[in-house]
């Protein structure tokens, strides 16, 4: 009995050691990449401050091009998940890295609209695969009672990129670096850190655990021993086939419920900038850092939920919970109105909603799928989900463009995330109560 008890306390001992280790090695990187991720791929957000008056773009032609990313983004997705589970997530990444970085950067030389269609098309192309393989990628260094922290870490990027980015990108577009505008060397030089981290990339990340010289032995082989565990556990319960995820009503309901949540979640990064420069009409740096203020909340907002998901062990409530917070944050803009701080204190509280989903949403599908079945549905939640990001900038351009003004546009992104909320507390109805144990 005695003996046990050791054994016991040594195996905690070298768990506890083993996740930190990898929290210390793997995270700090990953959330890197997805800082210069996120801010290549929302930075037209504070470049239309000049860039629609320079190229004479309407709010309609800017919505539909800062949309169009999610189209070229959706085409590669799926294949891009699965080659980070079946070959090399070092490889696929650091690939990702550098064209987008390339196609990033030659965004600032692009004159028309049909240039800047085709710059923002192939950059999703470009980047297809990133979110969703490092979503499977967590999986291999993370147990599930562990991944919603992790996901927390990985995630808080998005604001952390739009906090930076935002004084950043305002400060660029007061230069004219060799004749060019701003918004041009906003657009190069925010493009070239992915190119450099992409190589970096190919020496710095390692595949899987087995594969980890810098993990002591013992350390090592815990985590795969309960990395494995895990799998086969849930290969026990259910059936981990392909076609048989992709069609599986959790995974559709997912799909459809993260369609909702990036319609809203990208219609306000696109647009929050030029609504502030419309209320207040302050310079472009002032704007800027004000836009920044919404995500300091948001980086609070995801951290908080995902400590208390993983504490819980509750996924589904408390992805409901933060995208009613979104909606009702974002119908309390568009009541605002003319009012610029009100407005942007409720675009703060939409923002706890817009981040704080994601710890709890993203464990979800991992948390009953495993291997290349959970690869492939989280491929497919999110390339086709993440179409939201074309409708909801193109719906609020339009709406501006109909109604004479942006409010318009937020009240249908306030709607889109009510709807997802509503949305994630079916899961339970179509599950019997649990999504957990409903088999593929």
């Amino acid at each position: 009995m005695t003996g046990g008890g050791v054994m016991i306390t040594g195996a905690a001992t070298v768990g506890e050691r083993a996740r930190r280790r990898v929290t210390r090695r793997v995270m700090p990187y990953l959330f890197l990449l997805y800082v210069v991720a996120y801010l290549d791929r929302v930075n037209v957000g504070y470049a239309t401050l000049e860039m629609t008056s320079d190229l004479g773009f309407s709010p309609e032609v800017y919505g539909f091009g800062a949309g169009v990313f999610f189209v070229g983004y959706f085409l590669l997705e799926i294949p891009g998940t699965i080659l980070v589970e079946r070959w090399s997530a070092r490889r696929w990444i650091a690939r990702i890295m550098v064209s987008w970085g390339v196609l990033a950067a030659l965004t600032g030389f692009v004159g028309t609209a049909t240039q800047f269609y085709w710059a923002r098309f192939l950059l999703g192309v470009a980047e297809a695969g990133f979110f969703p393989g490092m979503v499977v990628y967590l999986g291999h260094w993370f147990r599930s009672e562990d991944r919603a922290r992790a996901f927390a870490l990985f995630v808080a990027a998005q604001p952390i990129a739009n906090i930076v980015g935002s004084p950043v990108s305002g400060l660029l577009l007061g230069v004219h670096w060799l004749g060019l505008a701003g918004w041009r060397w906003l657009f190069i030089l925010e493009g070239l850190p992915a190119v450099v981290l992409g190589v970096v990339t190919l020496f710095y990340l390692t595949d899987r655990p087995q594969q980890a010289a810098w993990l002591p032995k013992d350390e090592r082989d815990w985590l795969v021993s309960q990395l494995e565990r895990e799998r086969l556990a849930k290969q026990g319960a259910h059936t981990q086939r392909v076609l048989d995820a992709l069609r599986h009503p959790h995974v559709l309901l997912l799909t459809f419920t993260y369609f909702l949540i990036v319609t809203s979640v990208y219609g306000v990064n696109f647009w929050l900038p030029t609504i502030i420069k419309k209320l207040s009409g302050s310079s472009n740096l002032v704007v800027t850092s004000v836009s920044a203020l919404p995500y300091c909340v948001g980086l609070v907002a995801v951290l908080l939920f995902g400590w208390s998901s993983d504490r819980t062990k509750e996924r589904r409530r408390h992805t409901a919970v933060a995208m009613a917070v979104a909606g009702v944050g974002l119908l309390l803009v568009a009541a605002a109105r003319e009012n610029t701080a009100l407005a942007v204190a409720m675009f703060g509280v939409a923002a706890v909603g817009l981040y704080g989903y994601q710890p709890g949403f993203w464990s979800l599908p991992t948390s009953f799928l495993t291997g290349t079945a959970a690869a492939a549905a989280v491929g497919l939640i999110n390339s086709t989900g993440n179409l939201g990001g074309f409708v909801g900038p193109f719906v609020v351009g339009y709406l501006g463009r109909k109604t004479g003004s942006l409010f318009a546009g937020v009240l249908y992104l306030s709607l889109s995330a009510l709807a997802a909320a509503a949305l994630v507390l079916c899961l339970r109805v179509c599950a019997s109560g649990a999504i957990e144990k409903r088999p593929v």
